[in-house]
């Protein structure tokens, strides 16, 4: 049951990973300019949750009944979730939303490649503060491929204006890259602070459970958003931006952001999914391993230039990436080649003939 949770998580994690960034370098590229719009609609899709929420409930409800016992069936719970987890989802979904914000600002500004590949340092702010929240454990390899990551993103700021898109300005184009980085460290601090909430929970974390979770986090997320719309009146212009849409008109105006936020949602819960079923270090990894992928699609579909500084800030990504792996797969084997503890036999007492 849990390896076939974690291919699930593994499939979505990959198309949000890789289809969210270039739907919303899409919007941005033909004429759509609200920030806090594409924030909104990282995490709108959330009532797609509701689904395997109500099929999660009505199998309690259908095992309590199983059972022949009424009182359990009439009392089972529509929501498991107690209120200090309640609480906390809370305020990861409102960083979530705030860490939604940093990323648009910085897409809309940035090629999808540039923005991926900042995204990729994540990974190293990831097991920084994996470390410091949920004492995960580092190793030479973690250590080196915090030193490439953080190397190859200092390329990219020493040669910014090499792809800086021909219609921004050099101070877009900086604020885009910096806002870009500061998302990375969020995100990359949300992780592990998601994992601790489930280890200090005062209850069993089961599937069902995470789904109720990113609910939450999803809602005050989505929530958040919604007040920076309306300070930037975002609701009065999005009906003129659809008709003035370069591409399609209003009609793939509306239907870009309907896949757009269900992409993105994908994301969001394969990411937390992984957390639950192995740890936030391996959420950062499988994301930061999926944005090569994404740094192609982008050159593919958009024509992106890919300069010398570019590629080499990627094959240290990838060092970084493959350093750490080997690392974790180096200390997967050394726990099971481990000699274990023999097992103590306890004498066989005699039988006695005697009849009671």
């Amino acid at each position: 049951m849990k390896n076939g949770l974690i291919i699930i998580n593994c499939i979505i994690l990959t198309i949000g990973t890789c289809g969210g960034p270039l739907l919303t370098r899409l919007y941005f590229t033909n004429g759509g300019k609200r920030i806090w719009f594409m924030s909104f609609l990282q995490t709108a899709g959330c009532p797609i949750i509701l689904i395997p929420l109500l099929v999660s409930f009505l199998s309690r409800r259908r095992s309590n009944r199983n059972t022949n016992n009424a009182e359990n069936t009439a009392k089972t719970k529509l929501l498991l979730m107690e209120t200090p987890l309640f609480i906390a989802s809370i305020v990861i979904g409102l960083l979530t939303g705030l860490d939604n914000y940093l990323y648009s600002y910085g897409l809309a500004y940035l090629p999808v490649s540039t923005s991926s590949l900042i995204i990729g340092t994540q990974l190293a702010f990831n097991a920084l503060f994996a470390f410091l929240l949920v004492k995960q454990k580092f190793t030479p390899f973690s250590i080196n491929a915090v030193v490439l990551l953080t190397v190859g993103t200092g390329i990219l700021a020493l040669h910014s204006d090499g792809d800086k898109p021909a219609n921004e300005s050099h101070k877009q184009y900086v604020i885009g890259f910096l806002m870009t980085v500061v998302a990375a460290v969020l995100y990359a601090f949300i992780l592990p602070l998601v994992e601790l909430t489930y280890k200090k929970a005062r209850q069993e974390i089961t599937f069902p459970l995470v789904l109720e979770i990113q609910m939450v986090m999803c809602v005050a997320a989505t929530l958040f958003c919604v007040v920076g719309m309306f300070i930037v009146g975002d609701f009065k212009v999005i009906a003129r931006e659809a008709r003035e849409f370069k591409i399609g008109g209003s009609v793939f105006y509306y239907v870009l952001i309907v896949i757009t936020g269900i992409v993105w949602q994908g994301f969001f819960l394969g990411a937390i999914g992984i957390v639950f079923c192995a740890s936030s270090l391996a959420s950062g990894v499988l994301i930061s391993v999926l944005l090569p992928v994404t740094e192609v699609l982008a050159v593919v579909c958009f024509r992106e230039k890919f300069q010398a500084e570019k590629g080499v800030s990627l094959l240290l990504s990838l060092w970084g990436f493959v350093s750490y792996f080997y690392g974790e797969i180096k200390s997967g084997k050394k726990v099971l080649d481990k000699p274990q503890p023999p097992e103590t036999e306890l004498p066989i007492l005699p039988v006695s003939d005697s009849v009671a």
